[in-house]
């Protein structure tokens, strides 16, 4: 188990890899890694020979008011974690190795990007399908691991694999909460005591959703105003977004008559965080 800085070390150690007939699993991340993380890394050590887990807080994805400069780090908390889960390596290079000097080519997409956050937050999925590529370009992995946290997220990287021709099996692994029901989340560790305790209307208000749906609601503005009722009874919450769309091209929809998207993104004090449920696993 080590942490390697260079494209060129990870290419090699794959290249072994690939020598002695192995199958490989990549997990990307922006490290700080928790429970969610370990899942996912556990998950490709059950179904894979190999793991790589990319620890990299990806500049291009942050606009320029958001937390890069802030966003937690800590590899050696990491380094624990990937072991103690059966990950093999630890890929994790300076912003220059990634985007060396006169880098100028970018991967985008259109239609599933322009809703949710991609609305919110308009250079994200640039930054996060370009950076995708790349891993999956250097490491050229079998299968790779997205948790449905970051749900558009993972409808964004199986339509760029299935766009693009890559021969990459994409794996969504469900969300994992805290006892409270919180959903694990890096940002968690931005949160104060109280806003920690109010940030529980988000796992709050996707219970609500879900419960809906269950009972057979199929109006989504009715859900939806169930849900934003319940987020702006807490005082320090502010509602970024409360959508339903469609699983596939996360476009609203306005009736659940397919397999849907509910999201929300809200922020508590100054920390956004996102949480979500799909229709199908109700």
């Amino acid at each position: 188990m080590k942490i390697v800085k260079t494209i060129d070390e990870v290419r090699r150690q794959v290249k072994e890899w690939r020598t002695q007939g192995l199958t490989v699993g990549l997990v990307p991340t922006m490290g700080y890694l928790h429970e969610g993380h370990a899942s996912l890394i556990d998950a490709s050590h059950r179904d894979n020979d190999r793991t790589v887990v990319s620890d990299f807080v990806n500049p291009m994805q942050f606009g320029p008011s958001e937390d890069l400069e802030s966003y937690p780090r800590d590899i050696e908390r990491d380094l624990q974690l990937v072991e103690a889960h059966g990950g093999d390596i630890i890929f994790a290079p300076e912003p220059e190795e990634m985007y060396r000097k006169g880098f100028s080519s970018f991967v985008d997409m259109t239609v599933l990007t322009e809703e949710l956050c991609g609305l919110s937050r308009p250079v994200h999925f640039r930054g996060v399908c370009t950076v995708v590529s790349k891993l999956f370009n250097i490491v050229q992995p079998d299968r790779a691991y997205f948790g449905k946290k970051d749900a558009q997220q993972l409808a964004v990287i199986r339509h760029l694999v299935d766009d693009l021709n890559m021969d990459i099996m994409i794996i969504g692994c469900p969300i994992v909460r805290e006892a409270d029901g919180l959903a694990k989340s890096s940002r968690n560790s931005y949160l104060s005591k109280s806003e920690r305790k109010a940030a529980l209307v988000l796992s709050q208000a996707i219970a609500l959703g879900t419960d809906m749906v269950r009972k057979g609601e199929k109006n989504c503005s009715v859900i939806i105003y169930a849900m934003k009722k319940h987020i702006e009874a807490e005082p320090i919450a502010r509602t970024d977004y409360v959508k339903i769309v469609d699983s596939d091209t996360m476009q609203q929809i306005s009736t659940i008559d397919r397999p849907a998207l509910c999201a929300i993104a809200v922020y508590i004090g100054s920390t956004r965080l996102i949480d979500n449920f799909f229709t199908e696993d109700v």
